[in-house]
């Protein structure tokens, strides 16, 4: 796996954290929109993804959740510039990243630990 590909994939099992989150606590899409929002003045060129993002968080909270997990070229793109900043605890995050941590060394030949 390449390096583009495993932050991909750590993206995408973030974001399968934040859905189950989501379903079970739909009050912090609240987050996302709060996010969303205050990025909006300052997106630049990042707007038609913010623009996309925001059609999406109009959406019923199970869409919302099953299209963040997608694995497709549009939502590994918009993910880049997620609006789901702050709905993973420290803790979470730090687990997924840890996994892939892992993954990333076990792949490697090198003994850096």
């Amino acid at each position: 796996m390449t390096g583009h590909e495993r932050i991909d994939q750590r993206s995408i099992a973030m974001h399968r954290a934040i859905a189950e989150k989501l379903l079970a606590n739909p009050g912090l899409l609240n987050v996302a929109k709060e996010n969303l929002e205050r990025w909006m003045p300052t997106s630049g060129r990042s707007r038609p993804y913010m623009d996309a993002w925001r059609e999406i968080l109009s959406m019923p909270l199970e869409d919302i959740a099953r299209m963040i997990q997608e694995d497709t070229e549009r939502m590994r793109a918009l993910r880049q510039c997620s609006p789901f900043a702050g709905s993973l605890t420290p803790r979470e995050r730090g687990d997924i990243y840890d996994a892939f941590a892992v993954r990333a060394h076990h792949s490697s030949s090198g003994s850096d630990r």
